[in-house]
């Protein structure tokens, strides 16, 4: 019997994955140039490793679905990335495409301009469009925390929460910065225990994997899971 190749990096065994941690971690790629091969790798190591979904642009989902399909893996979206700044009706068709061709949880991106204009009910009507175009499936609304001040941050994790939104999230990781312990924090301290925070952009290391999930992150958007992995092995 033909025996499966394993990847470069392989766990040893199933419990070498170490579930707790990988369970909290969201194997993402964004780029634009991402191809079938990096996507198909992606897919492979997710696979492997356990994680708790994996979280591609919106044109990849058919391939990632189908690669995916019956593994446990939960299959992430993002939608009106990574500006935010198409309009509530346009975010909530892509969401609607997204869940259709077999995403199950959708990353929006914030109304950054409306939100810094103050005008909050174009934010909450841009959030509830896409709550209501994913159900019954949960989204993450990303703040880009990096493009905030305290206030904003307070008034936008607020205002997800509000609109119905299951999860917070820090940052697209195309911005000036992405993820702070301070920032999840924060954002944990005003959703509360009833809604996630996800913690993205700049999580690069086993201790800063670490110090978001003590500040209150409950998921991880992450490029570089694999290597946060074996750094737990060694450790």
């Amino acid at each position: 019997m033909k025996q499966n190749k394993k990847l470069p990096g392989s766990p040893k065994s199933k419990r070498d994955a170490s579930p707790s941690l990988a369970q909290f971690i969201e194997h993402t790629i964004l780029k634009p140039e991402a191809t079938l091969h990096d996507l198909k790798r992606l897919c492979d190591e997710a696979k492997l490793w356990h994680f708790k979904g994996v979280c591609v642009n919106a044109c990849n989902i058919d391939f990632v679905a189908k690669e995916l399909k019956d593994t446990g893996v939960i299959l992430v979206a993002v939608v009106g990335f990574p500006l935010g700044a198409s309009t509530a009706k346009t975010k909530a068709f892509e969401a609607r495409g997204a869940i259709l061709a077999g995403a199950r949880e959708i990353d929006m991106v914030i109304n950054l301009g409306a939100l810094k204009s103050q005008d909050y009910r174009t934010v909450i009507e841009d959030i509830q469009q896409v709550v209501e175009a994913s159900k019954p499936f949960p989204v993450k609304v990303i703040l880009e925390t990096a493009s905030l001040n305290d206030e904003e941050k307070i008034i936008a994790s607020a205002l997800a929460k509000g609109a119905g939104a299951a999860f917070v999230k820090t940052s697209t990781g195309f911005a000036a910065g992405g993820a702070n312990v301070k920032d999840v924090a924060l954002m944990r301290r005003i959703v509360g225990s009833d809604m996630g925070v996800k913690a993205s952009g700049g999580i690069k290391t086993l201790d800063d994997a670490k110090a978001m999930i003590s500040a209150g992150a409950n998921r991880l958007g992450c490029s570089t899971s694999v290597a946060i992995m074996q750094s737990l092995e060694k450790s």
